[in-house]
């Protein structure tokens, strides 16, 4: 018997795996499974992505639905990994437990997202034998592998699906270990957002038409941003939307964001003047595409951006991305190339209509793409360190010199790196004192 484990955690992950499943990306099997996990930091309090509203629209396409936080319970899911020694128990009691047959010819393939990471890295190392192929349900495919991920995992990864969210771009996850990519269609993706958008909560079927979605993302519970300051990230969303002429706004809150965001939001509102709308009911933003077709999509550096832009058409712009980039430490966090690209690709909300930005493409993106993930992984991919010498080489300017760290360049000889004469001075403990002398004399006289 063959059965096919489909690992998820968010419904965009869900609706990706079911576009997959329509398009023929997976072979046959006897039984497929959809093994759910709720990585929220209080799960008991967070709908899991099977009792969000469109789910039972992509329940058809597996056999049985089963909860990742219930089989480990009471360990969190972000926090909990089998011991080596366990790991052959644990398999044991899993096949017993989902019915999966011990048998010889009783074959477990996987199919995981974020495999670096916990919980997916822990039902990798449960089923030591299983072949996995890996799916991406958002930018993260396009920058490197965050964590050094052991061989006996990354050797039976034998494909990487990933949606075309930039066209034209590869993905570079995984590739230490030669693993293709391949694209799951995008019209089988609208297709299965299409079918989530026909079933949403009264209070989203009732936003506004035409007018401009405003996307949260609940930066501050990543300690990227302070809540003052996200709240304020939210703001510059409104009135740069307003300032553009869009007098419908709806605002969609990450669903565990603090409601004083909204709150905030409704103020600023009405002393512009214009309407707004929270959608209190979590729904997929993706899901709203298709339902409002709104006149501008704004956010920071979600993915649902991009699905707006290259697969609806819809206009977008970004705010808070220059903020991001200082602030998305250490260097090689994971979001750092999601920030980049959406910096590079879309126009910023408090320019004036985009004047004089012109995105980044072809061998120009490519080329960032892999300077910066040389930058971030230079270890995991040494092949990249030519592309990443010949990118900073040729466009290294006022304009792309946010996506890179100075001292960074520095350790990794790059151009654009500090001289090697000045190179001791940031670390010159004779140098930062007269600095800070030289900063409190500046405060004292501007009082």
């Amino acid at each position: 018997m063959r059965t096919q484990i489909f690992f998820a955690s968010t419904l965009y992950g869900a609706a990706t795996l079911a576009a997959a499943l329509d398009a023929g990306c997976f072979e046959a099997a006897d039984q497929r499974l959809l093994l759910v996990s709720n990585n929220a930091g209080n799960p008991e309090t967070t709908p899991a992505l099977d009792a969000m509203p469109g789910f039972e629209r992509l329940r058809g396409r597996f056999e049985r639905v089963l909860s990742w936080n219930e089989t480990i319970r009471p360990f969190h899911p972000g926090g909990w990994s089998p011991r080596s020694d366990d790991a052959p128990l644990w398999e044991r009691h899993l096949r017993m437990l989902w019915n999966l047959g011990d048998g010889p010819e009783d074959e477990v393939q996987l199919v995981l997202e974020s495999l670096q990471v916990e919980p997916a890295l822990a039902v990798a190392r449960l089923f030591a034998d299983a072949p996995i192929d890996v799916y991406a349900d958002g930018l993260m495919s396009y920058g490197p592998t965050r964590n050094k991920l052991d061989p006996l995992v990354g050797g039976r990864v034998r494909r990487l699906l990933h949606l075309d969210l930039v066209p034209g771009l590869a993905p570079l996850l995984l590739t230490e270990f030669g693993v293709p990519a391949e694209v799951v269609p995008t019209d089988a993706f609208r297709t299965v957002l299409a079918e989530l958008s026909a079933e949403v909560p009264p209070s989203v079927a009732r936003a506004p038409e035409g007018g401009a979605l405003l996307l949260g993302q609940y930066l501050s519970a990543l300690d990227i941003l302070t809540p003052d300051e996200e709240e304020e990230l939210h703001l510059r969303m409104l009135r740069g939307a307003a300032q553009r002429g869009h007098g419908d706004l709806v605002f969609k809150p990450h669903p565990v964001a603090p409601a004083r965001y909204s709150r905030a939001l409704e103020k600023e509102a009405g002393e512009l003047g214009v309407g707004l709308t929270v959608l209190s009911s979590p729904v997929l933003a993706e899901a709203l595409y298709a339902r409002m077709r709104p006149a501008l999509v704004v956010g920071c550096f979600s993915t649902a951006l991009l699905t707006a832009s290259a697969f609806y058409g819809l206009p977008v712009a970004r705010t808070g991305t220059e903020l991001l980039l200082e602030r998305v430490t250490p260097y090689e966090n994971s979001n750092r190339v999601p920030v980049t690209l959406v910096d590079a690709l879309l126009p910023d909300l408090d320019a004036t209509f985009g004047a004089g930005f012109g995105p980044a493409r072809g061998e120009a993106l490519a080329g960032l793409v892999g300077a910066v993930g040389f930058c971030m992984q230079p270890r995991t991919y040494p092949h990249l360190r030519e592309e990443a010498e010949r990118y900073l080489a040729d466009h290294l300017s006022p304009a792309t010199r946010r996506y890179f760290k100075r001292r960074r360049l520095t350790s990794l000889a790059l151009p654009g790196a500090v001289p090697r004469q000045f190179a001791f001075v940031p670390r010159s403990p004779a140098v930062r004192r007269v600095a800070r002398r030289a900063r409190a004399l500046k405060r004292a006289t501007l009082g």
